[in-house]
């Protein structure tokens, strides 16, 4: 009896670590708990969706808080601890405008996955998160309610976009400072080069500018439209040297890497969408 018992705890722990089969990076529900332990301050990793050892780590100081045995499976009796983000699952309601909990931030990561990530992973289904669901939903060719229900979980359950392999040139010489993916409580929707400033960077394929000046967050920025709907972001650039309107072949000058916007030092944050979606530049970079 004590081993069937030990059998059912060791599969349920075992549904609760298994990532989605459309998720490239984890599962939206161990994601859910990361961020339910980021928010008691027992988690300050990614919010990877991948259950690794800090996540772990995470759970059993919760358990241990909690006067619970440490094992550091999320099982029914963990879980109320993990306070508002610990429930309740996705799918288990129609989410919209003012809803929040755990399925909101399983919503977030999907979106985020999908190339649609907004803002922080907090749980909270505010205008970020709507306005980017809003988007999804454009792109999935579904109304565009920013209500999450059965049609739009049934498009997210799609595998992720990916760009085309091989098809760009690398805009500049430099180290990869930061990958495409979860960072910290956040989404990283490109990857940014180190570079010191003031460096060349260069049209990774050719293409029309369809954007060149300031860009919120982004500084100085430039927007290339290539051929398949793909299109190229160039940001924190400290000069443009290109219009809007201006066809470039590869490899043409558009500016000079800098820190304009919201960057930590110089270097060039690179992003690529494909309709609209921000997908993994690196497979693309020949």
């Amino acid at each position: 009896m004590r081993r069937l018992v030990l059998l059912i705890l060791l599969m349920a722990a075992t549904v609760l670590v298994a990532p989605n089969p459309a998720s490239a990076t984890g599962s939206s529900k161990i994601a859910a708990i990361q961020a339910a332990l980021w928010q008691r301050g027992l988690y300050h990793g990614n919010l990877s969706g991948v259950m690794s050892k800090a996540t772990v780590r995470g759970v059993k100081r919760l358990q241990r808080s909690s006067g619970l045995a440490a094992d550091g499976v999320v099982g029914p009796k963990t879980r109320p601890f993990l306070g508002k983000l610990g429930a309740p699952a996705l799918g288990s309601r129609v989410l919209r405008r003012g809803r929040d909990g755990g399925d909101v931030v399983e919503l977030q990561f999907l979106l985020a996955e999908h190339g649609f990530p907004s803002a922080r992973f907090d749980g909270v289904m505010g205008g970020h998160v709507v306005a980017a669901l809003r988007r999804f939903q454009r792109y999935a060719g579904l109304k565009p309610d920013g209500r999450a229900a059965r049609s739009t979980l049934a498009a997210l359950a799609q595998p992720p976009p990916q760009a085309p392999v091989g098809v760009l040139s690398r805009p500049l010489e430099g180290s990869i400072s930061s990958t495409f993916g979860p960072r910290l409580d956040r989404f990283h929707a490109g990857i940014d080069f180190a570079v010191a400033g003031g460096t060349p960077v260069r049209a990774a394929a050719a293409g029309d500018v369809v954007f060149a000046g300031p860009g919120g967050n982004f500084g100085r920025l430039v927007v290339i439209a290539h051929s398949g709907k793909l299109r190229s972001f160039y940001a924190h650039l400290s000069r443009i040297d290109v219009t809007v309107g201006q066809r470039l072949e590869s490899g043409a000058q558009i500016g000079l890497s800098g820190s304009s916007g919201v960057a930590r030092g110089p270097n060039l944050h690179f992003e690529l969408r494909l309709r609209g979606a921000a997908v993994d530049p690196l497979p693309a970079l020949r």
